[in-house]
């Protein structure tokens, strides 16, 4: 009996050792700049070149998702171009992390119609429960969970696809090629750079987007530290004849000039590295907890296939409207009401929440900052034209102009509540994946409040009527 005992327990030890989350990501044979999920490769829905539309949801568990689905419900009811459509059409990017991304990601894979089941699905689950089930009552994940190829966030992807997502994969969502343009992002551990699930970025590493399935994407983007471990990728790089972008090599010489572009051409080049095997992706609220930064890159920056500063430059885009859909808290102070230390618990809670909502407001001012210096940058160049033909007027200047652009900034966040004992109730929601009926109905019915009340949002409507 003994034997047989050890036995066992040896095999058990063999066939965990095996175990491992499939599939991983896929390599990809031949690179091609025109294959896969690619901005490019989707078609605008609504007129591009009268308003480009960008939804960015935050991280902060099910209360993001939540909020988060209730604007998407308000965007639906709010019609445009004389009825015959709604402002939820005119969506060309949708940008998210952590809890945001689950609402994100089921909105861009079965569109509006199939939207309420979202709230089955998702919101009024109490994942957290099943997914401890899984983990704990199921003996066929034990084994699996001793596996060092095998964890919890590959239990967590596994659950996601199987009950969310029907196991879509982005293939799926490139099939429908339209947009909303999907970016779903995470963080790579190594660099604490903001990692995004689209074939420009699988490119580096030689791998097919296409295959990955979405459930294995949120679940990076989710994958809160210790609660969650992080979701690996085998990094191809080396195999495909990948060719670097031509803005690469010129932005390693822009240290002292850009150094945003400096250190965005560093992190490609670290992704090209053989000396890479495998990343490493956590929770996505850690570079960027409101999703906003693949947007600021985009209205700043020509680097990169996704570039609306592009469209502008070509004046195929006349007004940019952003909604940034923020489930950020102001806590009240608890910490500092006592002598006594904070426990480990505490500790990891708050470096792990903390910086990412102050990064978060930081980002909304960034964006707010670049549209104005464009719209700067136009009217300085038109009045310096007009300048010159003064004193010279058979000066040959450069042709074209830079055009201005009408820039909505909207932001849906609880600090706009002006009812204290309200805005104390969302701001005691936390950021777990099981809330209670009565949470998840208030957040749904906000998030249509908020947004309506709006001065900036309801200008935006009132200019595509």
């Amino acid at each position: 009996m003994r034997l047989t005992a050890v036995a066992l327990i040896g095999l058990v030890v063999v066939v965990s050792g095996c175990a491992r989350y499939h599939p991983m990501n896929q390599p990809i044979a031949q690179y091609h700049r025109d294959y896969g999920y690619r901005f490019s490769n989707l078609a605008a829905i609504g007129a591009e070149d009268e308003t480009f539309l960008i939804l960015s949801f935050s991280g902060g568990g099910t209360r993001a998702a939540a909020l988060a689905y209730g604007v998407l419900q308000h965007l639906a009811k709010t019609p445009i171009d004389g009825g015959r459509r709604s402002l939820l059409d005119e969506v060309d990017v949708i940008s998210s992390v952590s809890g945001g991304s689950f609402t994100a990601a089921f909105f861009a894979l079965n569109g509006l119609a199939a939207l309420p089941g979202f709230e089955e699905r998702f919101l009024r689950r109490n994942v957290e429960k099943e997914l401890l089930k899984e983990a704990l009552l199921n003996p066929y994940n034990w084994w699996r969970l001793l596996s060092p190829t095998f964890s919890r966030v590959d239990l967590a992807a596994e659950y996601y696809d199987k009950h969310i997502f029907d196991g879509q994969t982005y293939a799926d969502l490139l099939k429908r090629r339209r947009r909303p343009y999907l970016v779903v992002n995470a963080t790579e551990m190594d660099l604490g750079a903001r990692f995004d699930f689209t074939q420009e970025r699988f490119d580096p590493i030689c791998s097919d987007l296409q295959k990955l399935t979405i459930g294995r994407a949120v679940a990076a983007s989710s994958a809160f530290p210790v609660l969650l471990t992080p979701v690996t990728l085998q990094n191809y790089s080396g195999t495909c004849r990948y060719e670097e972008p031509e803005w690469v090599a010129n932005a390693l010489g822009d240290y002292a000039v850009n150094q945003r572009r400096y250190r965005s051409a560093i992190e490609l080049r670290e992704y090209v590295s053989t000396a890479r095997p495998y990343l490493q992706l956590m929770d996505g609220g850690i570079a960027d907890n409101i999703g906003l930064r693949a947007v600021l890159h985009a209205l700043s920056s020509t680097d990169g296939e996704f570039s609306v500063l592009r469209l502008m430059n070509r004046k195929k885009v006349k007004r940019v409207a952003v909604i940034a859909v923020n489930a950020r808290t102001d806590a009240e102070a608890k910490l500092d009401r006592t002598e006594r230390a904070p426990g480990l618990v505490e500790v990891l809670k708050t470096v792990s929440t903390a910086p990412m909502q102050n990064y978060s407001f930081e980002t909304v001012e960034l964006l707010r900052n670049s549209i104005e210096d464009w719209n700067r940058d136009a009217e300085t160049l038109k009045q310096c034209k007009t300048m010159v033909k003064g004193v010279c007027p058979e000066a040959r200047l450069p042709e074209g102009e830079l055009a201005a652009v009408q820039f909505y900034p909207v932001e849906v966040a609880f600090s706009a509540l002006t009812d204290l004992a309200e805005r104390r109730y969302f701001n005691e929601i936390g950021t777990n994946y099981s809330l209670t009926p009565e949470q998840v109905e208030r957040l749904i019915g906000l998030g249509p409040r908020l947004l309506g009340a709006s001065p900036v949002f309801r200008t935006l409507v009132d200019s595509l009527k």
